[in-house]
């Protein structure tokens, strides 16, 4: 199994919406989501990384709290790396998002029960939006915010 997988996108202009590149990066955790998910696989490790206007790029990587699958814990993730790097006016060109440090989903401790009902109405809502999604050959079910960027 590999121990890495990364989605991308660019942009064809300069970027400089914040929503945009935030729902940008919003698509690329649901790529790698779905793609670790359908492998039985939870990642460890978060890594975004920007391209800039003129070839500069920032790269940032974060380390869960614990391994997951879930499109909540990466999207969570990935949304502190990109607040972290403070990007305001920033010309963005591209994005680059690796889920490292992959393992099979059984592989180490259980999960612990939660209180938190919505969250768990979210996490057993996954896998059904994963197999949706599979049987039609793209995403017709995604988070709202999504849907402001075309995949």
């Amino acid at each position: 199994m590999p121990e890495s997988t990364s989605a991308h996108t660019a942009f064809p202009w300069d970027e400089t919406d914040a929503a945009s590149v935030r729902a940008a990066v919003l698509s690329l955790v649901v790529t790698v989501g779905e793609r670790i998910r359908r492998r039985d696989q939870v990642a460890r490790k978060v890594n975004l990384t920007i391209g800039l206007a003129g070839g500069a790029s920032v790269s940032r990587t974060r380390t869960l709290p614990a391994a997951s699958g879930h499109t909540e814990d990466l999207r969570s993730a990935a949304y502190r790396i990109l607040d972290g790097m403070a990007l305001q006016r920033a010309r963005v060109r591209r994005i680059v998002l690796t889920v490292e440090d992959l393992t099979a989903a059984g592989e180490g401790p259980g999960t612990q029960m939660s209180l938190d009902t919505e969250r768990e109405a979210r996490l057993r809502i996954e896998p059904v939006l994963d197999r949706l999604n599979t049987r039609w050959g793209h995403p017709v079910a995604k988070p709202a915010a999504d849907y402001r960027h075309a995949s």
